[in-house]
């Protein structure tokens, strides 16, 4: 019986022996394997490389991942006195239509130096033409119903030229965000608007107090006084904690560390920045507004293809006058066109992310993109533009005021891709 037992016992044990013999020539044949195709990580990326109090409570990106900011090409930034000028976001590295917060466009601040404020300290006063100036607090301005809107932003110096060799170059001071805070409607319905009132100044906290002027039908209808941007509080350099977004208009529009808005009777002159200061009321809401402008992100400037095959084209299209309905891709130089699809959901006033499925040939050509907005506005070309303002179409040429013509990039055979400006 002992000897039944026994021997029962030991028919798994030697199967299991069988087994892990078996198993581990097994698995040393699939290491052999993987290993030869170095399909394994080496040991030092599987490891956690540390973990700080300052990862844990706000976490930072891959060290793969590169993506940054520069500075304009015209200009450095600081530049020899230590000052910030326009830094561009880095269109080619983005995905979807939202731009991380880290990586939007930055305007020139009017002043040496980012406003430090205290959020407790802050205060948003509203005065002029209205019945009951009001003086807000942060806390106070929270208590409003809050809306969340995605707009983007963008400088109306965004403009290709010759000498821009990349779509960062070319556009990169435009980005879009979702925003979170109170309607200037409500505020303004709070303080009771006077009869006569017809636009409001706004100032904000920086050195340099510039001022800008906003229509008072375009404040009451979608202008946002925002605290929040992409889910948290706006960074300083985006104006934290308060600033103003006037979807569609150029950025200048875009007061940062708000703490003023006066109701007036009339368009203010005020100083904005060089080249900003429209002497008609009656054409400079307009003459500001952004759009329909579109751009191919990928193939784009200095990028490279790998040779003929299928590839995806891919790009940004955006228009102050409202949503995108619609854009198309050409691939021989403007001769034929075909329908791109939107890719994220077309907001009013902001960026829509689109693409087109491509077979390249491995020949040379010229690939652009055009939109089309809600209000049937086209897209134009740099010569439909000269034409319109009956100018000659060289290089030398400049559109006035906000350039959103088209933008046009050459596909070497050799698979490198150039700037084409036409």
């Amino acid at each position: 019986m002992d000897r039944n037992n026994r021997a029962r016992n030991n028919v798994p044990q030697t199967n299991r022996r069988r087994f892990l013999k078996g198993g581990a020539a097994v698995a040393g044949l699939a290491a052999g394997a993987v290993q030869s195709a170095k399909a394994v990580p080496p040991e030092s990326e599987l490891k956690v490389k540390g973990t700080t109090k300052e990862l844990i409570a706000y976490g930072e990106r891959s060290r793969f991942v590169k993506s940054i900011r520069t500075p304009v090409a015209e200009r450095d930034s600081p530049d020899a006195f230590g000052l910030m000028f326009h830094v561009n976001t880095p269109l080619a590295d983005l995905v979807g239509s939202i731009t991380p917060s880290s990586l939007h466009y930055l305007a020139t601040h009017r002043g040496s130096f980012i406003p430090e404020i205290d959020p407790q300290q802050h205060r948003l006063m509203i005065h002029g033409m209205v019945d009951r100036p009001l003086i807000f607090t942060m806390d106070e301005l929270k208590r409003f119903p809050s809306v969340t809107r995605v707009h983007f932003l963008e400088c109306i110096g965004n403009r290709a030229k010759p000498t821009h060799k990349t779509v960062t170059e070319t556009h990169g001071m435009t980005s879009n965000s979702e925003w979170t805070g109170v309607l200037l409607s409500t505020l303004l319905k709070e303080c009771g608007v006077q009869n006569g009132a017809t636009w409001i100044v706004t100032e904000g906290a920086e050195e340099i107090k510039g001022a800008s002027s906003v229509p008072l039908g375009k404040a009451m209808d979608d202008c946002l006084i925002a605290w929040g941007m992409n889910g948290e509080p706006i960074r300083p350099q985006q104006g934290f904690p308060l600033r103003i977004i006037v979807p569609g208009f150029e950025g200048i529009f875009q007061t940062k560390y708000l703490r003023r808005i006066k109701v007036v009777d009339r368009y203010y002159m005020t100083y904005n920045d060089y080249g900003h200061i429209n002497p008609d009321p009656k054409t400079t809401a307009l003459g500001n507004q952004m759009g329909p402008k579109s751009v191919i992100t990928y193939p784009s400037g200095e990028q490279q293809l790998s040779g003929p095959g299928a590839y995806e084209i891919s790009g940004l299209a955006w228009s102050g006058a409202g949503a995108i309905r619609n854009v198309e891709v050409s691939t021989d130089g403007g001769k034929n066109w075909k329908q791109a699809e939107l890719r994220t959901p077309a907001f009013r006033m902001a960026h829509v992310r689109f693409a087109l499925p491509w077979r390249w040939d491995g020949k040379e050509c010229v690939i652009l993109s055009r939109c089309t907005d809600e209000l049937g506005t086209i897209q134009p070309s740099r010569a439909q533009a000269a034409a319109y303002f009956n100018k000659p179409l060289t290089p030398d040429f400049r559109v006035p005021g906000a350039d959103n013509t088209i933008q046009s990039w050459r596909i070497m055979s050799n698979g490198s891709v150039r700037n084409e400006f036409a």
